[in-house]
């Protein structure tokens, strides 16, 4: 946590409102968001119970599954989920633009720039909490390897051919999720963590309805005491007024309300199946209709709250300006989003349970180079957490105090001016270290030379390298003139390439090798006595 965000911290406990750490927004968002609000079963992870989706924040689709042990009914959920998703998905595959990409000759090997598509917008799932991109991701594990009946006639529980597809779309955005400023899937309270500082730890900044209480406390109350409130208060029926961001629900809720409305729905579809004559099946019908309506209505009252709390989030952050390097990021989701369109209309098979030794270093090479992209784009939209990286001594800030002209020692001099800059950060700098500046959103880069007198005056001086031109003399507004503000990075803007790595063919027998042998399986679980029920 930089020093910006603690002080921000204290002051929020001082001021009881949560303080900005940010002056613009540092995340894409959509015109049209799917908003995906889950809820499981307590004690099954991958038991669905239901959930809020849709993209209109007055009509969300309700999906419900009465008896969540039923695996019929949890096929029907991730059916009806599915037609609700890939409409949505599917909506934004068509509309493409030209665009050039660098490819790698096969002929000659060299890399070339070729022209391919590229789909002029991508869909965005939001969710309320971190414990949200979670299920996702669960979701997609769980249901892209499902097979279809054309697939396997002899399926036992065949799906219907939407739904693995439906995985496979859900465990990109999970991957996705995990690169560093990716916005194809989002959590709420992430996207309000960053963006302001609450009184609280990180934790409890996970539940939406506290961290929106720090951020807009009501009825001019101090936002612990509105967060306090968000978590613990409960009704005269022993419920949370606001109930948690999911998917997990209140073992309360469980205990008094869930349990029991999905015991009168099991013996209710019971006395239907041995109903004997028309009439004796419509009453329990009826019956089997009211308690299913009942447990609709349990859900919805759960998630309906998390719902309303997401767009709200969502209204506040449309408030923040978007930063500069806000659209290259989600330009980098509309490549991903393409190439797994791609992929998909190829016929390819869907991904792999575990990635192999190559595939698994490319994705942490890129999810690190990530990383310090976002962090140094943040620093140079943001001059808050500018702020933060001078205080910690990576960058600093000052005017221009003199500017004199200099050349290299060649056999064709180029200019490398010396400038002084007067600052009262304190870099840390070392001999012939090497600082950057933004110029026309493009690096440049500086030498340090050393202090005109000593540290303690702030007089920097240093050697300007590139970025002025092919000529003798600096091409006009390349060089700072006296006078001007400037503010150098010790960190590079732009990250470098790591190593290249080998194929995943050639292998070598430490990571999985050697090329050519088919990988043993792993052996599986013994069998034990608490298997057999």
């Amino acid at each position: 946590m930089s020093l910006i965000a603690t002080l921000a911290r204290l002051e929020a406990v001082s001021t009881g409102r949560a303080q900005p750490v940010a002056t613009v927004r540092h995340r894409h968002l959509s015109e049209r968001p799917l908003v995906f609000v889950p809820l499981t079963t307590a004690g099954e992870a991958g038991a669905p119970l239901g959930a809020l989706v849709g993209t209109d924040r007055d009509a969300p689709r309700l999906l419900v599954v009465p008896q969540p042990r039923d695996r019929d009914l949890r096929s029907a959920f991730l059916a009806e989920l599915a037609d609700v998703v890939l409409p949505y998905v599917d909506g934004f595959a068509d509309a493409v633009e030209a665009a050039e990409r660098a490819e790698t000759d096969p002929e000659t090997g060299k890399r070339v720039k070729v022209e391919v598509e590229l789909c002029a917008d991508a869909p965005q799932l939001i969710v309320p909490s971190r414990a949200g991109v979670d299920f996702v991701r669960l979701l997609g594990r769980s249901m892209r390897f499902r097979r279809t009946a054309e697939q396997d006639p002899e399926a036992p529980f065949p799906a219907p051919p939407r739904v693995p597809l439906l995985g496979r779309w859900l465990t990109h955005f999970g991957e996705r999720a995990r690169v560093p400023g990716s916005s194809l899937l989002l959590a709420m309270t992430d996207l309000l963590g960053r963006h302001w500082a609450t009184g609280q730890s990180t934790l409890e900044d996970q539940h939406l309805g506290a961290l929106l209480a720090w951020i807009a406390p009501p009825g001019g109350r101090s936002g612990a005491e509105a967060a306090q409130e968000a978590e613990l208060a409960r009704d005269a029926d022993g419920q949370l007024v606001c109930p948690p961001a999911g998917p997990a629900t209140d073992p309360a809720f469980d205990n008094r309300l869930l349990a029991p409305a999905i015991e009168r729905y099991d013996r209710a579809r019971t006395a239907l199946a041995a109903a004997e004559d028309g009439l004796e099946a419509d009453d329990r019908l009826g019956a089997l209709t009211a308690a299913e309506r009942e447990i609709r209505a349990l859900v919805e009252s759960r998630t309906r709250p998390t719902w309303d709390a997401v767009w709200h989030g969502l209204d506040l952050l449309r408030e923040l300006p978007p930063g500069a390097r806000v659209e290259e990021r989600w330009t980098r989701d509309r490549w991903s989003f393409t190439g797994h369109r791609d992929r998909v209309l190829a016929g390819e098979p869907p991904q792999p349970r575990r990635d192999d030794a190559v595939t698994a270093a490319n994705k942490l090479a890129v999810r690190e180079r990530e990383q310090t992209r976002l962090e140094a784009q943040e620093a140079l939209d943001d001059p808050l957490v500018m702020a933060g990286r001078r205080l910690a001594g990576e960058a600093f800030a000052g005017e221009v105090v003199d500017v004199v002209m200099a050349y290299s020692e060649s056999k064709r001099p180029s200019p490398r001016p010396l400038v002084t800059v007067r600052t009262d950060d304190r870099p840390h700098l070392g001999e012939r270290a090497r600082a950057y500046r933004s110029l026309g959103g493009k690096p440049q880069t500086a030498e340090f030379v050393g202090y005109e007198t000593g540290p303690e005056d702030g007089l920097v001086v240093l050697r300007v390298m590139d970025r002025m031109g092919r000529g003798k003399e600096p091409e006009e507004g390349s060089v700072p003139e006296k006078g001007d503000r400037v503010c150098f990075t010790l960190f590079e803007h732009e990250p470098r390439g790591g190593a290249k790595l080998p194929d995943p063919e050639e292998t070598p027998w430490t990571h999985g090798g050697p090329p050519g042998e088919e990988a043993v399986p792993e052996p599986a679980d013994p069998v034990t006595e608490e298997d057999v029920l």
